[in-house]
Protein backbone atom coordinates (compact mmCIF):
# COMPACT_ATOMS: atom_id res chain seq x y z
CA UNK A 1 0.00 0.00 0.00
CA UNK A 2 1.09 2.97 -1.06
CA UNK A 3 1.60 6.35 1.26
CA UNK A 4 -1.13 8.38 2.07
CA UNK A 5 -0.76 11.45 0.74
CA UNK A 6 -4.01 13.47 -0.32
CA UNK A 7 -6.67 13.57 2.64
CA UNK A 8 -9.91 14.79 1.88
CA UNK A 9 -12.41 15.43 4.82
CA UNK A 10 -16.44 16.45 5.63
CA UNK A 11 -17.44 17.98 8.81
CA UNK A 12 -15.52 20.53 10.53
CA UNK A 13 -17.48 20.39 13.28
CA UNK A 14 -15.37 19.61 17.01
CA UNK A 15 -14.26 15.99 16.04
CA UNK A 16 -13.12 16.68 12.98
CA UNK A 17 -11.19 19.94 13.51
CA UNK A 18 -9.66 18.14 16.03
CA UNK A 19 -8.49 15.62 12.99
CA UNK A 20 -7.86 18.93 10.82
CA UNK A 21 -5.59 20.92 13.16
CA UNK A 22 -3.38 17.93 13.33
CA UNK A 23 -3.02 16.35 9.78
CA UNK A 24 -2.99 20.25 8.49
CA UNK A 25 1.02 20.59 9.16
CA UNK A 26 1.57 17.27 7.56
CA UNK A 27 -0.10 17.58 4.42
CA UNK A 28 -0.71 21.19 4.07
CA UNK A 29 -3.10 22.19 0.84
CA UNK A 30 -2.85 17.73 0.61
CA UNK A 31 -6.00 18.15 3.07
CA UNK A 32 -9.12 19.41 1.72
CA UNK A 33 -11.74 20.26 3.64
CA UNK A 34 -14.92 20.29 1.77
CA UNK A 35 -17.46 22.13 2.53
CA UNK A 36 -19.91 24.56 -0.02
CA UNK A 37 -21.44 28.08 0.17
CA UNK A 38 -21.63 30.27 3.15
CA UNK A 39 -20.09 28.16 5.15
CA UNK A 40 -16.95 27.07 2.70
CA UNK A 41 -16.17 30.78 3.29
CA UNK A 42 -16.34 31.45 6.84
CA UNK A 43 -14.11 28.45 7.21
CA UNK A 44 -11.81 29.83 4.65
CA UNK A 45 -12.02 33.06 6.28
CA UNK A 46 -12.03 32.45 10.07
CA UNK A 47 -10.13 28.72 9.92
CA UNK A 48 -9.81 26.80 13.35
CA UNK A 49 -8.26 27.91 16.34
CA UNK A 50 -7.25 25.05 18.00
CA UNK A 51 -5.56 25.13 21.16
CA UNK A 52 -4.87 28.60 20.96
CA UNK A 53 -3.30 27.83 17.22
CA UNK A 54 -5.00 29.29 14.01
CA UNK A 55 -5.01 26.98 10.89
CA UNK A 56 -6.47 28.05 7.36
CA UNK A 57 -7.35 25.03 5.52
CA UNK A 58 -7.65 24.29 1.57
CA UNK A 59 -11.71 24.39 1.26
CA UNK A 60 -12.83 22.76 -1.37
CA UNK A 61 -16.89 22.86 -2.81
CA UNK A 62 -18.55 19.83 -3.25
CA UNK A 63 -19.13 20.49 -6.92
CA UNK A 64 -15.23 20.84 -7.54
CA UNK A 65 -13.16 18.54 -9.79
CA UNK A 66 -10.25 16.46 -7.90
CA UNK A 67 -7.79 14.13 -8.08
CA UNK A 68 -9.35 11.04 -5.98
CA UNK A 69 -8.36 11.41 -2.29
CA UNK A 70 -6.09 8.49 -0.74
CA UNK A 71 -8.48 8.89 2.35
CA UNK A 72 -11.56 10.69 2.55
CA UNK A 73 -12.33 11.17 6.45
CA UNK A 74 -16.40 11.76 6.89
CA UNK A 75 -16.71 13.28 10.77
CA UNK A 76 -20.27 15.25 9.77
CA UNK A 77 -23.17 13.95 12.15
CA UNK A 78 -25.47 11.41 11.79
CA UNK A 79 -28.04 13.64 10.66
CA UNK A 80 -25.66 14.63 7.79
CA UNK A 81 -24.15 11.78 6.91
CA UNK A 82 -26.16 10.90 3.56
CA UNK A 83 -25.82 14.38 2.09
CA UNK A 84 -21.89 14.13 3.43
CA UNK A 85 -21.99 10.84 1.20
CA UNK A 86 -23.00 13.41 -2.06
CA UNK A 87 -21.13 15.50 -1.35
CA UNK A 88 -17.94 13.83 -1.39
CA UNK A 89 -18.33 11.77 -4.53
CA UNK A 90 -15.70 13.70 -6.49
CA UNK A 91 -12.85 12.44 -3.79
CA UNK A 92 -13.61 9.26 -3.94
CA UNK A 93 -11.71 6.81 -6.65
CA UNK A 94 -11.48 3.13 -7.06
CA UNK A 95 -8.35 3.16 -4.66
CA UNK A 96 -9.77 5.62 -1.83
CA UNK A 97 -9.97 4.40 1.70
CA UNK A 98 -13.56 5.71 3.31
CA UNK A 99 -13.45 6.33 7.27
CA UNK A 100 -16.40 7.75 8.78
CA UNK A 101 -15.64 8.01 12.98
CA UNK A 102 -18.74 9.34 13.80
CA UNK A 103 -21.12 8.27 16.35
CA UNK A 104 -23.19 4.80 15.93
CA UNK A 105 -23.50 1.31 15.16
CA UNK A 106 -24.55 1.67 11.86
CA UNK A 107 -22.68 4.52 10.23
CA UNK A 108 -20.36 1.95 7.90
CA UNK A 109 -23.47 0.02 6.57
CA UNK A 110 -24.69 3.56 5.54
CA UNK A 111 -21.28 4.35 4.01
CA UNK A 112 -21.07 0.98 2.39
CA UNK A 113 -24.68 1.53 0.53
CA UNK A 114 -23.10 4.01 -1.38
CA UNK A 115 -19.87 3.06 -2.10
CA UNK A 116 -19.32 -0.64 -1.13
CA UNK A 117 -17.30 -2.70 1.05
CA UNK A 118 -14.52 -3.05 -0.60
CA UNK A 119 -13.35 1.02 0.43
CA UNK A 120 -14.38 1.00 3.79
CA UNK A 121 -12.48 0.52 7.45
CA UNK A 122 -14.32 0.74 10.77
CA UNK A 123 -13.42 3.57 12.71
CA UNK A 124 -14.33 5.49 15.87
CA UNK A 125 -12.56 8.67 18.05
CA UNK A 126 -11.67 9.12 21.09
CA UNK A 127 -11.81 12.37 22.41
CA UNK A 128 -13.76 15.42 24.36
CA UNK A 129 -12.99 18.35 22.25
CA UNK A 130 -14.34 21.71 23.06
CA UNK A 131 -15.69 24.03 20.65
CA UNK A 132 -16.81 27.65 21.12
CA UNK A 133 -17.48 29.25 17.77
CA UNK A 134 -13.92 28.54 15.90
CA UNK A 135 -11.92 27.87 18.41
CA UNK A 136 -11.65 24.22 19.66
CA UNK A 137 -9.69 22.72 22.88
CA UNK A 138 -8.44 19.14 23.41
CA UNK A 139 -5.95 16.96 25.57
CA UNK A 140 -3.88 15.61 22.59
CA UNK A 141 -2.51 12.97 25.32
CA UNK A 142 -6.50 11.67 26.03
CA UNK A 143 -7.05 11.86 22.23
CA UNK A 144 -7.10 8.62 19.76
CA UNK A 145 -8.74 7.31 16.57
CA UNK A 146 -9.64 3.37 16.57
CA UNK A 147 -10.27 1.78 13.55
CA UNK A 148 -9.27 -1.32 11.15
CA UNK A 149 -10.94 -4.02 9.47
CA UNK A 150 -13.49 -5.53 10.78
CA UNK A 151 -11.27 -7.83 12.13
CA UNK A 152 -7.51 -7.48 13.07
CA UNK A 153 -5.64 -10.64 13.90
CA UNK A 154 -3.02 -9.33 11.51
CA UNK A 155 -2.50 -5.62 9.73
CA UNK A 156 -3.48 -4.57 6.35
CA UNK A 157 -1.63 -2.74 4.59
CA UNK A 158 -4.16 -0.30 3.72
CA UNK A 159 -4.61 -0.16 8.12
CA UNK A 160 -0.92 0.30 8.49
CA UNK A 161 -0.74 3.25 5.94
CA UNK A 162 -3.76 5.10 7.79
CA UNK A 163 -1.66 3.94 10.92
CA UNK A 164 1.54 5.90 9.54
CA UNK A 165 -0.25 8.77 8.63
CA UNK A 166 -2.03 9.40 11.70
CA UNK A 167 0.93 8.96 13.76
CA UNK A 168 3.09 11.20 11.70
CA UNK A 169 0.29 13.86 12.22
CA UNK A 170 0.14 13.09 16.71
CA UNK A 171 -3.18 11.36 15.84
CA UNK A 172 -2.83 8.33 18.14
CA UNK A 173 -4.06 5.28 16.54
CA UNK A 174 -5.22 1.97 17.91
CA UNK A 175 -6.16 -1.02 15.83
CA UNK A 176 -8.67 -3.51 17.46
CA UNK A 177 -8.99 -7.17 17.30
CA UNK A 178 -12.66 -6.79 16.77
CA UNK A 179 -13.89 -3.52 15.44
CA UNK A 180 -17.49 -4.36 15.52
CA UNK A 181 -17.05 -5.05 19.41
CA UNK A 182 -15.24 -1.63 20.15
CA UNK A 183 -18.08 0.37 18.22
CA UNK A 184 -20.34 -0.80 20.50
CA UNK A 185 -18.43 -0.28 23.19
CA UNK A 186 -18.08 3.84 22.35
CA UNK A 187 -22.17 3.45 21.71
CA UNK A 188 -22.74 2.20 25.24
CA UNK A 189 -21.12 5.34 26.28
CA UNK A 190 -22.36 7.55 24.32
CA UNK A 191 -25.69 6.72 25.14
CA UNK A 192 -25.16 7.14 28.74
CA UNK A 193 -23.15 10.30 28.40
CA UNK A 194 -25.47 12.44 25.69
CA UNK A 195 -28.64 11.12 26.92
CA UNK A 196 -28.40 11.92 30.51
CA UNK A 197 -26.19 14.87 30.65
CA UNK A 198 -28.61 16.47 28.23
CA UNK A 199 -31.93 15.43 30.03
CA UNK A 200 -30.18 16.64 33.24
CA UNK A 201 -28.32 19.76 31.64
CA UNK A 202 -25.17 18.78 33.54
CA UNK A 203 -21.34 18.50 32.05
CA UNK A 204 -19.07 16.10 31.92
CA UNK A 205 -17.84 17.15 35.36
CA UNK A 206 -21.13 15.59 36.91
CA UNK A 207 -19.11 12.41 36.73
CA UNK A 208 -15.92 13.77 38.67
CA UNK A 209 -16.87 11.30 41.62
CA UNK A 210 -19.26 13.46 43.42
CA UNK A 211 -22.33 12.55 42.04
CA UNK A 212 -23.81 9.41 43.00
CA UNK A 213 -26.69 10.05 41.53
CA UNK A 214 -25.43 11.34 38.00
CA UNK A 215 -23.10 8.07 37.94
CA UNK A 216 -25.77 5.43 38.80
CA UNK A 217 -27.97 7.20 35.94
CA UNK A 218 -25.32 6.62 33.36
CA UNK A 219 -24.68 3.31 34.56
CA UNK A 220 -28.06 1.79 34.43
CA UNK A 221 -28.09 3.18 30.56
CA UNK A 222 -24.61 1.26 29.99
CA UNK A 223 -26.03 -1.95 31.14
CA UNK A 224 -28.84 -2.04 29.68
CA UNK A 225 -26.96 -1.22 25.82
CA UNK A 226 -24.68 -4.11 27.77
CA UNK A 227 -27.78 -6.17 27.56
CA UNK A 228 -29.14 -5.16 24.17
CA UNK A 229 -25.39 -5.97 22.98
CA UNK A 230 -25.37 -9.26 24.41
CA UNK A 231 -28.46 -10.64 22.40
CA UNK A 232 -26.13 -10.13 19.57
CA UNK A 233 -23.56 -12.05 20.80
CA UNK A 234 -21.06 -8.71 21.59
CA UNK A 235 -20.20 -8.99 25.26
CA UNK A 236 -19.76 -5.83 26.83
CA UNK A 237 -18.22 -5.97 30.78
CA UNK A 238 -19.22 -4.67 33.96
CA UNK A 239 -15.34 -4.13 34.35
CA UNK A 240 -15.42 -1.60 30.89
CA UNK A 241 -18.39 0.71 32.81
CA UNK A 242 -16.10 0.82 35.65
CA UNK A 243 -13.15 1.76 33.74
CA UNK A 244 -15.22 4.60 32.07
CA UNK A 245 -16.45 5.80 34.83
CA UNK A 246 -12.68 6.63 35.86
CA UNK A 247 -11.66 7.67 32.60
CA UNK A 248 -14.57 10.26 32.81
CA UNK A 249 -13.36 11.80 36.17
CA UNK A 250 -10.11 13.09 34.58
CA UNK A 251 -12.37 15.11 31.77
CA UNK A 252 -12.24 18.57 31.75
CA UNK A 253 -14.76 19.62 33.71
CA UNK A 254 -17.29 22.06 31.87
CA UNK A 255 -16.73 19.44 28.38
CA UNK A 256 -20.69 18.72 27.13
CA UNK A 257 -21.90 15.94 25.37
CA UNK A 258 -22.90 16.91 21.42
CA UNK A 259 -26.13 16.27 22.60
CA UNK A 260 -26.28 18.66 25.26
CA UNK A 261 -24.71 21.15 22.91
CA UNK A 262 -27.30 20.71 20.18
CA UNK A 263 -30.18 21.08 22.60
CA UNK A 264 -28.32 24.81 24.39
CA UNK A 265 -28.17 25.69 20.77
CA UNK A 266 -31.25 25.25 19.75
CA UNK A 267 -30.34 22.22 16.78
CA UNK A 268 -31.93 19.05 15.83
CA UNK A 269 -30.18 16.09 18.17
CA UNK A 270 -28.66 12.64 17.20
CA UNK A 271 -31.03 11.27 19.57
CA UNK A 272 -32.82 8.67 16.77
CA UNK A 273 -29.68 7.49 16.70
CA UNK A 274 -28.86 6.73 19.83
CA UNK A 275 -31.98 5.75 22.05
CA UNK A 276 -33.90 5.50 18.79
CA UNK A 277 -31.75 3.00 17.46
CA UNK A 278 -30.83 1.23 20.24
CA UNK A 279 -34.85 0.67 21.17
CA UNK A 280 -35.38 -0.36 17.88
CA UNK A 281 -33.05 -3.06 17.62
CA UNK A 282 -34.00 -4.42 21.05
CA UNK A 283 -37.38 -5.13 20.18
CA UNK A 284 -35.93 -6.70 16.67
CA UNK A 285 -34.13 -9.13 19.13
CA UNK A 286 -37.08 -9.64 21.51
CA UNK A 287 -35.65 -7.37 23.76
CA UNK A 288 -36.97 -4.19 25.83
CA UNK A 289 -34.94 -0.96 26.85
CA UNK A 290 -36.70 1.02 28.89
CA UNK A 291 -34.68 3.58 30.44
CA UNK A 292 -33.31 4.03 27.10
CA UNK A 293 -37.08 4.48 25.10
CA UNK A 294 -38.07 6.91 28.21
CA UNK A 295 -34.61 9.10 27.52
CA UNK A 296 -35.66 9.07 24.02
CA UNK A 297 -38.78 10.36 24.40
CA UNK A 298 -37.75 12.94 26.92
CA UNK A 299 -35.16 14.52 24.46
CA UNK A 300 -37.49 14.61 22.13
CA UNK A 301 -39.72 16.88 23.94
CA UNK A 302 -36.92 19.14 24.84
CA UNK A 303 -36.25 19.05 20.97
CA UNK A 304 -40.06 19.98 20.77
CA UNK A 305 -40.23 22.76 23.43
CA UNK A 306 -36.86 24.47 21.39
CA UNK A 307 -39.02 24.25 18.30
CA UNK A 308 -41.51 26.36 19.57
CA UNK A 309 -43.72 22.89 19.76
CA UNK A 310 -44.35 23.26 23.28
CA UNK A 311 -44.46 26.49 25.53
CA UNK A 312 -44.26 26.93 28.92
CA UNK A 313 -47.77 28.83 28.70
CA UNK A 314 -50.36 30.24 26.42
Amino acid sequence: MKEIQTVSLIGLGAIGSYFACNLQPVLRDNLRIVAGGERGERIRKNGIVANGTLFHFHVVDPSEIVEPADLVIIITKMTGLRQALADIKNHVGPDTILMAPLNGVEKEEIVASVYGWDRLLYSLTRVSVLMVGNEVSFNPKQARIEFGEKTNETVSPRVQAVADLFTKAGIKPKIQPDMIRAIWHKYMCNLAENQVSALLHVPFGAWNGQSTHATALREMVMREVARVAAKKGIILTEEEIRIQGEKLKAMPYNNKSSTLRDLEEKRKTEIDMFGGTLVRIAKELGEEAPINEFLYHAIKVLEEKNEGLIRDKI
